[in-house]
């Protein structure tokens, strides 16, 4: 996500972003649509990864089991049951696959297109909201975090990232928790409220968010890492071309790398975080009867039974995965947060910003995506910002061209 100064214009609750006024409202609905291409674009990838799982362990997919659902945007819990409708047991259809090509082709051709997205809407439901809070926080933080003036810039993506992660995760977990509960047992919302009172009563307040703390130990350090190496990789192409704007696919290769390296230093928390939430799965909603073990002694099991190799297991699955994830995320939201901006303009709701002594000459072009560097006391920032420039301020400046041309005939 772009670094952006961001001043406060008129509502307390809009920000200078892009040399335009950017508001939360403009904010969600561009990441709520990128979360939605996402969503659309990495489905089918896991769909036929369960497929093949289940073709392969059949046990593993029986009632009382758990596995884990992603589309594209976070993982969701999901338990094996007898199925009562066709989309309650997508994933126990039976299948003689060859491969993921293979399997793609002939879902494709023998159960229909739309099966590549099997339960895939359950889980929007959850996905694109924690996508929402999760990318609306981020911008709102780290706008607060650069006014206080209290975190160095090259640590603000990554102080924002995090609480941004936290925030998402704790709003999201108990709404999620009752969703698969809803999916492991068959019941009513109703019936799902009184589960809800009755764990509560039993267990505490707290139960609501059993297994967030998991959740946390991969998210956060993976937030931190992204959001760092993203703003740098950034800045670092800017400077080095001296032009304002990302390109579409300097933004999407940006994303990329970013998710890429942040999966791989994050991977040994994210075995532990899918064991874990599989365990917490079976023990709270199946109602199976064995101890789960606190996490901490689990990365100790894992090491001294598995060896460290087990902490970096399924590397190169989880870097297929969240690459084009983070990539198509982020490159489809700067695209949408730049075409608001736009129509912000061109409506006269927010004239771009009027003194250019904030934008060095290089950033005087109209591209794509656009990060200057905005001067403070003199010197240019090396974080970038988001600039708009306007097409009123293009023809201002062939309007000037043109009279510098007849000065001199």
């Amino acid at each position: 996500m772009p670094d952006a100064v961001k001043e406060k214009v008129g509502s307390p609750h809009r920000y200078q972003a892009q040399g335009v006024i950017i508001t939360p409202t403009q904010q969600m609905i561009s990441s709520g649509t990128g979360a939605l291409l996402t969503s659309l674009l990495m489905t089918p990838m896991d769909v036929v990864k369960i497929r093949l799982q289940a073709q392969a362990k059949p046990a593993a997919f029986s009632k009382g089991h758990c596995f884990l659902y992603c589309n594209g945007l976070m993982d969701h819990l999901c338990t094996c049951v007898n199925g009562i409708t066709p989309s309650s047991q997508w994933y126990k259809r039976p299948s003689q696959f060859k491969g993921t090509f293979d399997a793609m082709i002939k879902i494709a051709r023998y159960e229909g297109v739309t099966s590549l997205w099997s339960g895939l809407p359950p889980t929007l439901v959850m996905a694109i909201p924690a996508t929402v809070i999760y990318f609306t926080a981020y911008e709102q933080l780290k706008a607060v975090i650069d006014n206080m003036d209290v975190v160095s810039r090259a640590f603000q993506p990554m102080a924002a990232g995090s609480l941004a992660r936290v925030w998402a995760a704790t709003c999201i977990s108990p709404i999620e928790m009752v969703r698969t509960k809803i999916q492991s047992e068959q019941l009513t919302y109703m019936e799902v409220l009184q589960a809800v009172r009755d764990m509560m009563r039993a267990k505490g307040v707290l139960s609501l968010w059993r297994g967030l703390g998991p959740t946390l130990l991969r998210d956060v350090p993976f937030s931190a890492v992204y959001w760092s190496s993203y703003e740098s990789m950034k800045s670092y192409v800017l400077n080095t071309t001296g032009r304002c704007n990302l390109q579409f696919h300097e933004a999407f290769t940006a994303g990329a790398v970013g998710g890429t390296l942040a999966a791989f230093c994050t991977l040994p928390f994210d075995v532990i975080k899918t064991r874990r939430q599989i365990e917490l799965g079976e023990v709270d909603l199946i109602g199976n009867k064995k101890e789960t073990t606190a996490t901490w002694k689990l990365i100790r099991n894992i090491y001294r039974t598995e060896g460290l190799k087990a902490l970096f297991a399924g590397i190169f699955p989880r870097l297929v995965k969240v690459a084009p994830s983070c990539a198509i995320m982020i490159s489809s939201y700067e695209f949408f947060k730049v075409f608001f901006a736009g129509q912000n303009e061109a409506a006269g709701i927010n004239p771009p910003i009027p003194s250019q002594s904030f934008l060095p000459v290089s950033s005087r072009k109209d591209q794509g995506f656009s990060s200057p560097g905005v001067s403070r006391g003199g010197e240019e920032s090396p974080i970038p910002i988001i600039t708009f420039m306007s097409q009123k301020l293009s023809r201002e400046r062939a309007s000037d061209s043109q009279g510098v041309t007849e000065d001199k005939t």
